[in-house]
């Protein structure tokens, strides 16, 4: 078993009970969330530039600002919430937030147990090593150690790969044992992992050799919730038709990364 799947695992366990109640209550959660007038939606924190923790300890990023974008077009006041990545999923479960917006790759297994409303941003998977390192090639990865985020869809195509794996609790941290060569490479979503360099000042270089295809980033809420999802999604959607995604992605990374 991997340990994305035991994560998944523990997030179902953790959600049984919601699960058992929800085909009665899924109908009333936008009403109850309206009632109440706060969404709150979670993210690592970590994750730089698309949400992480700045100087007045305030919760920013193009995640944040995404997801308190669409509880304002719902007429809803955003509570950001910071929790570990491994386990968000299961805290959704649990009902401690309404939803997740912190740039979740939308995957067959995740949606056996969430729903997503979105894309609302592509990225794909890239491996990365400091300037002058000695790889230069997904081949040699074999006798590497590689450093991930744990409990990112990451960590299960690393383990996969039988390559020598050490975990952590965000990019910030990635990055840092990278620069200091206590993990040979790192994997990670490529977008981030460029600016987050680009931010700090990191002279990193991704394998060009690696086969891997664009994935979806999106917004997880509880099954069966399908008037919270209509309405977020149409929120998203009026959002990218009247330019403020545009602005809010030229903002945080620079550009467009739908």
């Amino acid at each position: 078993m991997n340990a994305f799947t035991r994560i998944i695992g523990a997030a179902i366990a953790v959600g049984s009970l919601a699960f058992v109640t929800a085909g009665a209550a899924s109908a009333d959660e936008l009403a109850a969330i309206k009632e109440k007038g706060t969404m709150r939606i979670a993210m690592s924190g970590a994750y730089p530039p698309f949400n992480f923790v700045n100087e007045q300890n305030e919760v920013v990023g193009f995640d944040a600002a995404i997801g308190t974008e669409i509880a304002k077009r719902m007429g809803l006041e955003a509570e950001i919430v910071t929790t570990a990545w491994d386990g968000i999923i299961g805290g959704l479960l649990a009902n401690k937030y309404d939803a997740i917006v912190g740039s979740m790759s939308i995957t067959e297994e995740r949606e056996k147990v969430v729903d997503f409303v979105g894309p609302y941003y592509t990225t794909k998977r890239a491996i990365f090593t400091m300037t002058g390192s000695p790889l230069t090639s997904v081949s040699q990865l074999g006798d590497a150690t590689v450093g991930v985020t744990l409990g990112e869809t990451h960590e299960q195509w690393a383990r996969e790969q039988g390559y020598t794996v050490k975990t952590y609790k965000g990019l910030p941290e990635l990055l840092l044992e990278l620069e200091n060569g206590r993990v040979d490479a790192i994997i990670a979503d490529s977008v981030a992992v460029i600016l987050a360099a680009k931010e700090s000042n990191r002279e990193l270089v991704a394998l060009n050799d690696l086969e891997t295809e664009s994935v979806g980033a999106g917004i997880a809420i509880r099954k069966g919730n399908l008037e919270l999802a209509a309405e977020m999604q149409a929120a998203l959607d009026a959002m990218q038709e009247d330019g403020t995604y545009l602005k809010i992605a030229n903002e945080w990374v620079g550009g467009d990364i739908r």
